[in-house]
Protein backbone atom coordinates (compact mmCIF):
# COMPACT_ATOMS: atom_id res chain seq x y z
CA UNK A 1 0.00 0.00 0.00
CA UNK A 2 1.41 3.37 -1.13
CA UNK A 3 2.46 5.97 1.97
CA UNK A 4 -0.10 8.07 0.41
CA UNK A 5 -2.86 5.63 0.94
CA UNK A 6 -2.30 5.22 4.71
CA UNK A 7 -4.85 5.73 7.01
CA UNK A 8 -5.14 8.83 9.38
CA UNK A 9 -6.64 8.79 12.67
CA UNK A 10 -8.05 11.32 15.15
CA UNK A 11 -8.10 9.98 18.24
CA UNK A 12 -9.82 11.50 21.28
CA UNK A 13 -8.49 12.64 24.66
CA UNK A 14 -6.09 14.49 24.41
CA UNK A 15 -6.51 16.24 28.41
CA UNK A 16 -9.16 13.36 29.44
CA UNK A 17 -6.96 10.75 28.90
CA UNK A 18 -3.44 12.13 29.23
CA UNK A 19 -2.24 8.78 31.20
CA UNK A 20 -3.39 6.64 28.89
CA UNK A 21 -1.50 8.34 26.11
CA UNK A 22 1.90 8.65 28.34
CA UNK A 23 2.23 5.26 28.02
CA UNK A 24 0.54 3.84 24.92
CA UNK A 25 2.26 6.56 23.15
CA UNK A 26 6.81 5.00 23.70
CA UNK A 27 4.51 1.57 22.82
CA UNK A 28 3.65 2.48 19.60
CA UNK A 29 6.86 4.58 18.90
CA UNK A 30 9.36 1.77 20.45
CA UNK A 31 7.58 -1.44 18.84
CA UNK A 32 5.92 -0.16 15.39
CA UNK A 33 5.69 -3.59 14.38
CA UNK A 34 2.79 -4.47 16.89
CA UNK A 35 0.66 -1.79 14.65
CA UNK A 36 -0.56 -2.20 11.31
CA UNK A 37 1.72 -0.38 8.76
CA UNK A 38 -1.21 1.00 7.04
CA UNK A 39 -1.78 3.72 9.60
CA UNK A 40 -1.01 6.29 11.84
CA UNK A 41 -1.91 9.08 13.98
CA UNK A 42 -2.96 12.15 12.53
CA UNK A 43 -3.77 13.90 15.76
CA UNK A 44 -5.13 13.62 19.48
CA UNK A 45 -8.18 15.91 20.16
CA UNK A 46 -9.59 17.25 23.41
CA UNK A 47 -10.33 19.96 26.04
CA UNK A 48 -9.70 20.33 29.63
CA UNK A 49 -12.21 20.72 32.22
CA UNK A 50 -14.44 24.10 32.60
CA UNK A 51 -13.65 24.99 29.45
CA UNK A 52 -15.78 27.12 27.84
CA UNK A 53 -15.09 27.12 24.34
CA UNK A 54 -15.66 23.68 24.80
CA UNK A 55 -18.51 21.87 23.20
CA UNK A 56 -19.41 18.36 21.48
CA UNK A 57 -18.95 16.93 25.01
CA UNK A 58 -18.74 18.04 28.24
CA UNK A 59 -14.96 18.16 29.31
CA UNK A 60 -13.47 16.31 31.92
CA UNK A 61 -9.81 16.37 31.70
CA UNK A 62 -7.58 17.60 34.18
CA UNK A 63 -4.14 16.94 32.72
CA UNK A 64 -1.83 19.88 33.31
CA UNK A 65 -2.02 21.71 29.81
CA UNK A 66 2.00 22.09 29.52
CA UNK A 67 2.62 18.49 29.90
CA UNK A 68 0.23 17.83 27.53
CA UNK A 69 1.82 20.27 24.77
CA UNK A 70 5.36 18.65 25.86
CA UNK A 71 4.37 15.09 25.16
CA UNK A 72 2.48 15.94 21.70
CA UNK A 73 5.71 17.55 20.60
CA UNK A 74 7.83 14.38 21.92
CA UNK A 75 6.17 12.54 19.93
CA UNK A 76 5.72 14.35 16.83
CA UNK A 77 1.46 14.46 17.05
CA UNK A 78 -0.97 17.29 16.16
CA UNK A 79 -2.54 18.34 19.28
CA UNK A 80 -6.10 19.39 18.43
CA UNK A 81 -8.34 21.89 20.82
CA UNK A 82 -11.77 21.08 20.85
CA UNK A 83 -13.71 24.52 20.91
CA UNK A 84 -17.34 23.24 18.93
CA UNK A 85 -19.09 25.76 21.24
CA UNK A 86 -21.97 26.60 19.14
CA UNK A 87 -23.41 29.62 21.06
CA UNK A 88 -20.35 31.79 22.06
CA UNK A 89 -20.85 35.38 21.49
CA UNK A 90 -18.67 38.44 22.09
CA UNK A 91 -18.79 38.54 25.82
CA UNK A 92 -16.61 34.97 25.69
CA UNK A 93 -13.88 35.74 23.54
CA UNK A 94 -11.85 37.07 26.27
CA UNK A 95 -12.01 33.93 28.31
CA UNK A 96 -8.96 33.65 29.91
CA UNK A 97 -7.97 29.89 30.29
CA UNK A 98 -9.04 29.36 26.79
CA UNK A 99 -6.93 32.42 25.44
CA UNK A 100 -3.93 30.73 27.59
CA UNK A 101 -4.62 27.52 26.05
CA UNK A 102 -4.44 29.03 22.47
CA UNK A 103 -1.17 30.73 22.97
CA UNK A 104 0.56 27.81 24.87
CA UNK A 105 -0.86 25.27 21.93
CA UNK A 106 -0.03 27.62 19.21
CA UNK A 107 4.11 27.41 18.26
CA UNK A 108 3.95 23.05 18.46
CA UNK A 109 7.22 22.48 17.65
CA UNK A 110 7.45 20.39 13.94
CA UNK A 111 4.21 19.46 13.75
CA UNK A 112 1.46 21.97 13.47
CA UNK A 113 -1.30 22.05 16.06
CA UNK A 114 -5.01 22.69 15.10
CA UNK A 115 -8.79 23.43 16.39
CA UNK A 116 -11.88 21.54 16.19
CA UNK A 117 -14.79 24.64 15.72
CA UNK A 118 -17.82 25.60 15.57
CA UNK A 119 -18.99 28.81 15.61
CA UNK A 120 -17.39 31.36 13.18
CA UNK A 121 -17.14 34.23 15.51
CA UNK A 122 -14.44 32.09 17.43
CA UNK A 123 -12.81 31.10 13.83
CA UNK A 124 -12.43 34.64 13.45
CA UNK A 125 -11.23 35.63 16.34
CA UNK A 126 -8.57 32.88 16.57
CA UNK A 127 -7.06 33.18 13.16
CA UNK A 128 -6.35 36.90 14.16
CA UNK A 129 -5.03 36.52 17.89
CA UNK A 130 -3.53 32.95 17.25
CA UNK A 131 -2.97 32.88 13.49
CA UNK A 132 -0.42 29.67 13.86
CA UNK A 133 -3.18 26.99 13.95
CA UNK A 134 -5.14 24.88 11.26
CA UNK A 135 -9.10 24.38 11.58
CA UNK A 136 -11.09 21.60 11.33
CA UNK A 137 -14.70 22.22 10.92
CA UNK A 138 -16.80 20.67 13.81
CA UNK A 139 -18.88 17.64 13.39
CA UNK A 140 -21.32 18.93 16.20
CA UNK A 141 -22.76 21.30 12.85
CA UNK A 142 -24.74 18.31 11.55
CA UNK A 143 -23.94 17.97 7.96
CA UNK A 144 -26.32 15.48 6.79
CA UNK A 145 -26.83 17.26 3.92
CA UNK A 146 -24.51 16.62 0.92
CA UNK A 147 -24.40 20.07 -0.31
CA UNK A 148 -24.13 21.81 2.95
CA UNK A 149 -20.73 19.11 3.34
CA UNK A 150 -19.51 20.86 -0.36
CA UNK A 151 -19.48 24.11 0.43
CA UNK A 152 -18.12 23.08 3.84
CA UNK A 153 -15.05 21.69 2.33
CA UNK A 154 -15.20 24.27 0.05
CA UNK A 155 -14.07 27.01 2.66
CA UNK A 156 -10.48 27.90 2.61
CA UNK A 157 -10.46 28.37 6.40
CA UNK A 158 -10.72 24.65 6.43
CA UNK A 159 -8.11 21.83 6.96
CA UNK A 160 -10.61 19.09 7.72
CA UNK A 161 -14.64 18.66 7.66
CA UNK A 162 -16.19 16.02 9.77
CA UNK A 163 -19.83 15.40 8.55
CA UNK A 164 -21.97 13.42 10.55
CA UNK A 165 -21.87 9.97 10.50
CA UNK A 166 -25.33 9.39 8.64
CA UNK A 167 -22.69 10.48 5.34
CA UNK A 168 -20.64 7.55 6.11
CA UNK A 169 -21.65 5.34 3.66
CA UNK A 170 -22.67 8.02 1.03
CA UNK A 171 -19.24 6.81 -1.10
CA UNK A 172 -21.20 6.27 -4.39
CA UNK A 173 -22.66 10.44 -4.02
CA UNK A 174 -18.95 11.21 -3.04
CA UNK A 175 -17.19 9.72 -6.40
CA UNK A 176 -17.67 13.15 -8.45
CA UNK A 177 -15.67 15.19 -5.53
CA UNK A 178 -12.31 16.64 -6.19
CA UNK A 179 -9.08 15.15 -4.92
CA UNK A 180 -8.52 17.89 -2.60
CA UNK A 181 -12.21 17.60 -1.45
CA UNK A 182 -11.60 14.29 -0.71
CA UNK A 183 -8.28 15.01 1.57
CA UNK A 184 -10.68 17.29 3.89
CA UNK A 185 -13.18 14.84 4.70
CA UNK A 186 -12.58 13.24 8.04
CA UNK A 187 -15.11 10.38 8.50
CA UNK A 188 -16.40 10.04 11.98
CA UNK A 189 -16.01 5.69 12.03
CA UNK A 190 -17.15 4.45 15.79
CA UNK A 191 -20.48 7.05 16.71
CA UNK A 192 -23.12 4.81 18.40
CA UNK A 193 -26.07 7.35 18.75
CA UNK A 194 -29.47 6.21 16.61
CA UNK A 195 -28.92 6.44 13.21
CA UNK A 196 -32.58 8.03 12.79
CA UNK A 197 -31.84 10.21 15.79
CA UNK A 198 -33.38 13.98 14.73
CA UNK A 199 -32.41 15.81 18.02
CA UNK A 200 -28.60 15.96 17.46
CA UNK A 201 -28.20 19.48 17.35
CA UNK A 202 -30.23 19.71 20.59
CA UNK A 203 -28.10 17.79 22.08
CA UNK A 204 -24.52 19.19 21.12
CA UNK A 205 -26.24 22.35 22.39
CA UNK A 206 -26.91 21.49 25.65
CA UNK A 207 -23.57 20.52 25.86
CA UNK A 208 -22.52 24.12 25.01
CA UNK A 209 -24.34 25.61 27.63
CA UNK A 210 -23.55 23.67 29.98
CA UNK A 211 -20.02 24.89 28.72
CA UNK A 212 -20.91 27.95 29.39
CA UNK A 213 -22.44 27.76 32.79
CA UNK A 214 -25.99 28.22 31.88
CA UNK A 215 -28.17 26.47 34.71
CA UNK A 216 -30.09 24.17 32.09
CA UNK A 217 -31.43 20.90 32.64
CA UNK A 218 -29.94 17.71 30.61
CA UNK A 219 -31.03 16.13 27.26
CA UNK A 220 -33.01 13.63 27.11
CA UNK A 221 -32.18 11.38 24.46
CA UNK A 222 -35.02 9.44 22.94
CA UNK A 223 -33.37 6.94 21.44
CA UNK A 224 -34.11 3.76 22.78
CA UNK A 225 -31.08 2.21 23.61
CA UNK A 226 -30.10 5.47 25.11
CA UNK A 227 -29.88 3.59 28.29
CA UNK A 228 -27.45 1.18 27.90
CA UNK A 229 -24.63 4.18 27.22
CA UNK A 230 -22.14 3.89 24.89
CA UNK A 231 -20.70 0.27 24.17
CA UNK A 232 -18.45 -0.22 21.45
CA UNK A 233 -20.30 -3.63 20.43
CA UNK A 234 -23.71 -1.77 19.37
CA UNK A 235 -21.22 1.00 17.48
CA UNK A 236 -19.80 -1.73 15.41
CA UNK A 237 -23.54 -2.87 14.77
CA UNK A 238 -24.54 0.94 13.67
CA UNK A 239 -25.72 1.64 9.91
CA UNK A 240 -23.20 4.54 9.81
CA UNK A 241 -19.98 2.20 11.46
CA UNK A 242 -16.47 2.60 9.91
CA UNK A 243 -14.99 -0.80 10.38
CA UNK A 244 -10.68 -1.44 9.30
CA UNK A 245 -12.05 -3.79 6.87
CA UNK A 246 -14.07 -0.74 5.31
CA UNK A 247 -10.80 2.02 5.75
CA UNK A 248 -8.49 -0.67 4.19
CA UNK A 249 -11.16 -1.86 1.20
CA UNK A 250 -13.52 0.78 0.43
CA UNK A 251 -12.70 4.46 1.86
CA UNK A 252 -8.57 4.14 0.99
CA UNK A 253 -8.98 2.91 -2.63
CA UNK A 254 -11.33 5.82 -3.00
CA UNK A 255 -9.37 8.44 -1.59
CA UNK A 256 -10.52 9.30 1.73
CA UNK A 257 -7.63 8.83 4.40
CA UNK A 258 -8.90 10.68 7.54
CA UNK A 259 -10.81 9.06 10.16
CA UNK A 260 -11.78 10.36 13.37
CA UNK A 261 -12.49 8.03 16.63
CA UNK A 262 -15.03 9.47 19.16
CA UNK A 263 -14.83 8.60 22.87
CA UNK A 264 -13.78 11.81 24.97
CA UNK A 265 -16.56 11.18 27.34
CA UNK A 266 -15.65 7.36 27.94
CA UNK A 267 -13.19 5.57 30.47
CA UNK A 268 -9.65 4.61 29.33
CA UNK A 269 -10.33 0.94 29.01
CA UNK A 270 -12.97 1.55 26.01
CA UNK A 271 -10.27 3.72 24.44
CA UNK A 272 -8.16 1.10 24.75
CA UNK A 273 -10.16 -1.13 22.91
CA UNK A 274 -10.43 1.61 19.88
CA UNK A 275 -6.67 1.92 19.80
CA UNK A 276 -6.48 -2.28 19.67
CA UNK A 277 -9.07 -2.41 17.26
CA UNK A 278 -8.53 0.36 14.45
CA UNK A 279 -4.57 0.22 15.04
CA UNK A 280 -3.06 -3.05 16.39
CA UNK A 281 -2.67 -6.13 14.57
CA UNK A 282 -4.58 -9.15 16.26
CA UNK A 283 -1.09 -11.12 17.44
CA UNK A 284 -0.20 -8.17 19.67
CA UNK A 285 -3.26 -7.17 21.17
CA UNK A 286 -3.03 -9.34 23.67
CA UNK A 287 0.46 -7.81 24.72
CA UNK A 288 -0.19 -4.61 23.95
CA UNK A 289 -3.46 -5.03 26.38
CA UNK A 290 -0.96 -6.52 29.03
CA UNK A 291 1.39 -3.59 28.59
CA UNK A 292 -1.42 -1.05 29.70
CA UNK A 293 -3.13 -2.95 32.19
CA UNK A 294 0.49 -3.85 33.68
CA UNK A 295 1.75 -0.32 34.23
CA UNK A 296 1.40 0.49 37.95
CA UNK A 297 0.44 4.19 37.02
CA UNK A 298 -2.26 3.73 35.12
CA UNK A 299 -5.79 3.71 36.11
CA UNK A 300 -7.86 2.32 32.95
CA UNK A 301 -11.31 2.39 35.14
Amino acid sequence: MKETEKARYHLPGLFEFYELYQVFLPLYAEHREYFYDWCDIGSIYGAPADCIWGGGRVGFGDADPGEVADLMRRYGISARLTFSNSLLEEQHLGDQKCNRLCAMFEDPGAVQNGIIIHSDLLLDYIKRAYPGFYFVSSTTKVLTDLCALIHELDRDEFRYVVPDFRLNRALAQFQPLTAGQKDKIEFLCNECCDFGCQDRKNCYENVSRKSLGQDCADHVCVSPTAGRGYRFSDAMVNPGFIGIEDIQQLYLPSGFTNFKIEGRSLGSAVILEFLLYYMTKPEYQLKVREEIYLDSTLDLF
